[in-house]
């Protein structure tokens, strides 16, 4: 097994295991589908108006319960250092964190959003659609997030400072996926606007690790 499968193997089954895992996030996101209809009524034709954007939100507002302790264990116990000496490079340990953070929580969530999807309204047909952009975005979020979190260590309160560094960079994912969703249920064409939600994932996934290698040198040196 090479360097890297090692360690996305240990980030994945860490990240499974941080903080109550995916239950924490899938749980998050059944609540939000849940109080949602009592916030704003059980009337079907309003819900179904709103269920694709909640949804998204939703998805986006989950992802962020974990990142917070994406880097930060590591560096507290000092691995992070160990890890920054390895002959593996950084940039390479920034990304098996995320897509280990991704497989752990992106994933579970993914599966869940048609789910909360079509609970609030949604067509049963967009389901496929819903779990593709709900993947694709689930791996921005990851990625994005990381950034966050790697700007955010050493720092007091850096949950808080995570989620002020990454809610802005969170809101194009979530207006090219809920788009090319309202697209599709409109009937109008819905590639323009997964593409562009492909392409900022595979942005964050390209630029992503070189930022959060960068911020993690800067909190050890």
């Amino acid at each position: 097994m090479s360097r890297f499968s090692a360690l996305l193997a240990r980030e994945t089954a860490l990240a499974w295991g941080r903080g109550g895992g995916p239950t924490v996030s899938v749980g998050f996101y059944a609540g939000v589908a849940t109080l949602l209809p009592l916030a704003i009524g059980p009337e079907a034709q309003r819900l179904a108006a709103i269920a694709l954007g909640a949804a998204w939100v939703a998805l986006a507002l989950a992802s962020l319960l974990s990142l917070d302790r994406l880097f930060e264990r590591d560096y507290e116990d000092g691995a992070l250092d160990l890890l920054a000496l390895s002959p593996l490079p950084l940039e390479l340990t920034a990304a098996a964190k995320c897509l280990g953070q991704w497989i752990a929580t992106g994933a579970p969530l993914a599966l869940a959003a048609p789910i909360a999807a079509i609970g609030l309204g949604a067509p049963v047909s967009l389901a496929p659609l819903v779990f593709i952009t709900a993947l694709a975005g689930g791996l921005a979020f990851a990625f994005v997030g990381g950034i966050g979190a790697a700007l955010s260590l050493g720092a007091r309160r850096g949950g808080l400072l995570t989620a002020v560094i990454v809610l802005p960079l969170l809101v194009p994912p979530v207006i090219f996926g809920g788009g090319a969703l309202d697209a599709s249920a409109s009937g109008l064409p819905w590639t323009p606007g997964f593409l562009l939600l492909c392409a900022y994932a595979v942005a964050a996934l390209a630029l992503g690790p070189i930022a959060m290698a960068a911020a993690c040198r800067n909190a050890l040196s």
